[in-house]
């Protein structure tokens, strides 16, 4: 067998593999927006069947030989090459697992999940534990699995599926960097806005209706493409589906319309990425996005960096004033920004302030190292996150509701995830600002409502490179500098204690 076709070959069974996982995706967003619940069972043996398929295609002993074959003969060009070394990272990490446990896996956390939707608005932590508890020894049992091929700890094999070569050492150092200086500029920040006048509220209800064409207006403002893609509500905002399909979801709040828009704006960064990976490599590893700081960094980027500043605020007020019909000062610009700008400690991550939201995703972090290295019991978390809370951020859940079962992703078995958010929340400053360098109409643009300049840089430097390079290396030719936090810092300083 030639080298050439060696390399077709894995590049035929890789494009077969997309497809089943995006059937997947798309079976994964029925489940979370518009499945009834009596059917998880039956949505559990559908996505365990096809999980299992997958696993067969990728971790099948012919694998290996055509991924030798096509390595040993070489010519290869850059982008190929690029997808063979992805190959094999796919590869390493399927033939680590057993379709025994890719099955059982898959119906535990369809079932977890749908008693997650159950218990969290009920507060009822108890009834869900036994669902946790056999995820949780799933996710266990993957990550040492993993940790055996990988040769690195059980937490760092499952921090890999989601920021390839991301290990806990360098989170633990970005980490302390930002715990250095965020509880003083919180601090800071804080006395600022308490010696200035409060923003004026703005009244409600708002409507869900008016607030979905709200959404929908931005994100076409944003750039994203209708025909090929929706908007429905789900318990826990998420961007599935596929480049080609991409689905998001929101959740709406008639007494606050900003939580919903900048959540749709947040999963519109994800959309744009997605609809941005390189056309040509769509449904080959080296397509994919990097990994979750990336993707996270393209959310936030959207979300907090842009949409949250003066530009975006001129462009958006009027139309939030249109939207709801608003009158009077309180629907000005200014003091709309003054109102998407409040730093406050706050229960729910989602919707925190961008100086608070790393110090939620830190606690996070150290909580599921400690139930994966197994010094945590389930029966202790719910007082582990409130302890962690009043530490981090001097509040204390009242509930579980709002406490340790606000978020999705352990029920649904991402435990290695959190820190990603705030290593994208890092990579967003650094790229923002990299990109106002570069393009001086991008400002401007936003102030229009128009985010053609900010995306076409985005498109060159991040989207359109797919995974061809690593995290790091993708940021220092974007930006000069790999991941770290004084672009992070600088950005804080200058928004909430300089202007």
């Amino acid at each position: 067998m030639t080298a050439n076709q060696a390399y077709l070959d894995l590049e035929a069974r890789f494009r077969r593999l997309s497809a089943i996982e995006g059937a997947l995706a798309i079976l994964g967003w029925d489940r979370s927006t518009m499945m009834p619940p009596g059917s998880a069972d039956d949505r559990g043996e559908q996505t365990a069947a096809l999980g299992v398929l997958a696993h067969e295609i990728l971790s099948a002993p012919q694998v290996g030989d055509l991924l030798a074959g096509a390595e040993a003969a070489g010519g290869l060009d850059a982008w190929q090459s690029a997808n063979l070394r992805e190959m094999r990272r796919a590869w390493i990490h399927a033939t680590a697992l057993s379709p025994a446990l890719v099955e059982a896996m898959a119906r535990a956390t369809t079932r977890c999940e749908m008693a997650w939707r159950e218990a969290r608005p009920k507060n009822d932590f108890a009834s869900l534990k036994p669902h946790l508890q056999v995820v949780l020894d799933l996710v266990r049992e993957t990550g040492q699995a993993k940790a055996a091929k990988l040769g690195v700890s059980t937490y760092d094999a499952l921090l890999d599926q989601y920021e390839p070569d991301g290990r806990a050492e360098r989170i633990d150092a970005l980490f302390a960097e930002l715990e250095a200086f965020l509880p003083d500029l919180l601090q800071r920040v804080l006395e600022r806005q308490a010696a200035r006048p409060a923003p004026l509220p703005l009244a409600g209800p708002f409507p869900v209706e008016a607030q979905r064409r709200l959404g929908i207006e931005m994100m076409r403002a944003v750039g994203f493409d209708f025909s090929k893609g929706r908007l429905d509500v789900s318990a826990h905002p998420f961007t599935g589906g596929t480049p080609d399909d991409v689905r998001l979801t929101t959740r709406y709040d008639e007494a606050d319309f900003a939580r919903a828009l900048m959540g749709v704006l947040h999963e519109t960064g994800h959309a744009m990425y997605e609809a941005g990976l390189p056309a040509a490599w769509r449904h080959q590893p080296v397509g994919r996005a990097r990994g979750m700081a990336l993707h996270e960094s393209q959310s936030l980027l959207l979300e907090m960096q842009a949409c949250r500043g003066r530009a975006f605020i001129t462009f958006a007020a009027p139309r939030m004033r249109a939207a709801f019909a608003g009158t009077g000062a309180a629907w000005d610009a200014d003091n709309i920004l003054q109102l998407y700008t409040v730093v406050q400690p706050g229960f729910i991550r989602v919707d925190a302030d961008e100086v608070t939201y790393p110090l939620h995703v830190i606690l996070r972090y150290r909580l599921e190292r400690a139930l994966i290295a197994g010094e945590l019991a389930l029966d202790d978390l719910p007082a582990a996150w409130n302890e962690g809370m009043q530490r981090g951020l001097g509040i204390r859940p009242p509930t579980d509701t709002v406490g340790c079962l606000q978020d999705i992703h352990w029920y649904d078995g991402a435990l290695g995830y959190f820190p990603t958010y705030t290593m994208g929340a890092l990579a967003a400053a650094q790229l923002f600002q990299a990109a106002l360098r570069a393009d001086a109409d991008i400002e401007p643009g936003l102030a229009r409502g128009d985010f053609v300049p900010l995306y076409r840089w985005l498109r060159v430097n991040v989207h359109e490179k797919g995974a061809s390079a690593g995290t790091d290396d993708l940021l220092r030719a974007a930006t000069g500098a790999p991941l770290g936090a004084d672009a992070f810092r600088r950005h804080l300083e200058r928004r909430y204690l300089q202007s």
